[in-house]
This record gives C-alpha cells, structure tokens and sequence, in this order.
C-alpha cells in the first residue's frame, strides 16, 4: 500500500470499480487551478464546507457534479445557503459530509445519520474544519479529512485534496498536494487574518 492511502473492503457488491471521487474542503474562497485537472474523470466531487465564494462551485460543478456542505466562512453569499450536512450516494459508495467533525461524529455514533431508503451506514464519511488531513476506518467506513485546499493560515500544513477510488480490494484514499500559494518574500501566504 502506497503511503497517503488507504483501503477497506469493498461492503457493496454495486459499487462501480474504477470510480473516482473528488474530496476537496476549506477552500476559503481560493480554488487552485491545478484542482480542475486532478479531479478530471472523476465522478463526483464532495465539498466539506468553508468553500468562501459560490464561483468555487461552479467551478468544480465543470469537472463533475458536486454535494457540498456549508461551513463556518460562508458569510451571506450563496454558500451560506448550502446545507449543514448532506448525504448520497455515488458509484455505489454511501458517503455523509460535514464541516465540522465533532456535530458529525455524535451524530454517527448515535446512529442518526443513515442513506437511502434502506437506511444504509455511510461507506465514506467526509469532514473538514480543522486543515488536518486524515483518513481512518471506522465500524468499516473510512473517516476522512481532506485537509485545507488553501492552507489560509501560516501554520496549516501544506494544502491537499484527495481522490477516493474503488477498487476490487475496497476504497483507497490518495492525498495529493497541492502548491502552498507564497508571499512576495517567499513565506507562506496567509490569507485570513488574526
């Protein structure tokens, strides 16, 4: 297994092989332009919220269809009209997002996040806020955080999204980074203030 990723056991026998997913959050109103050509040929993005400006959505709804979740930047914009939490269902995979992890994961825990009529378990939960990114499995699920798109603060670790895939073998996860946007003097640019 490659490092940065990730597998679990396939759990659905209609899931797509081959399928890819485009994981992206807290864009904070900046969309690399290197995002477009990473997530080409995927079958759906996921946004996990602080997306800061509805041209990001555009934007990837261009690439591919989108499920986004608002988040704690949206402002009075039309992002701030995004929901607190969706659910779908793509390629076979079941997936839940939020922004914010901690609302989520209490949710999960108490079994009150289900998909579809049948009332499935998400496959894929997806969350961001905290610009950490992350991938676990839990109860057969992979908990995943794409970390910041945009690395807005100085002390983010450098910007990711991640392309899920499903394979014969389950879900896999792949960070990719993406390049840290530099200040004039070659620091890291830090783009919210403090």
């Amino acid at each position: 297994m490659a490092e940065g990723e990730k597998k679990h056991a396939a759990t659905t026998a209609a899931r797509s092989l081959g399928a890819r997913i485009g994981v992206i959050s807290d864009t904070h109103g900046y969309l690399d332009p290197a995002v477009a050509g990473l997530f080409a040929g995927v079958s759906h993005i996921i946004h996990a919220g602080d997306v800061g400006d509805h041209a990001i959505i555009v934007a990837l709804e261009a690439v591919a269809p989108v499920t986004a979740v608002s988040g704690n930047v949206e402002g009075d914009g039309p992002t701030a009209e995004l929901p607190r939490e969706a659910t779908g269902e793509v390629a076979g995979v079941r997936f839940v997002v939020a922004h914010k992890p901690k609302r989520l994961l209490k949710r999960l825990a108490s079994g009150r996040v289900t998909i579809g009529p049948d009332e499935a378990r998400p496959d894929l939960v997806v969350f961001g806020h905290v610009h950490v990114p992350s991938a676990s499995w839990v109860d057969g699920a992979l908990y995943l955080n794409p970390g910041t798109a945009s690395a807005p603060d100085e002390e983010d670790d450098g910007p990711t999204v991640v392309i899920v895939e499903v394979e014969a073998a389950g879900l896999s996860a792949r960070f990719v980074p993406l390049e840290r946007r530099l200040a004039a003097d070659g620091s890291p640019l830090a783009t919210r203030p403090r």
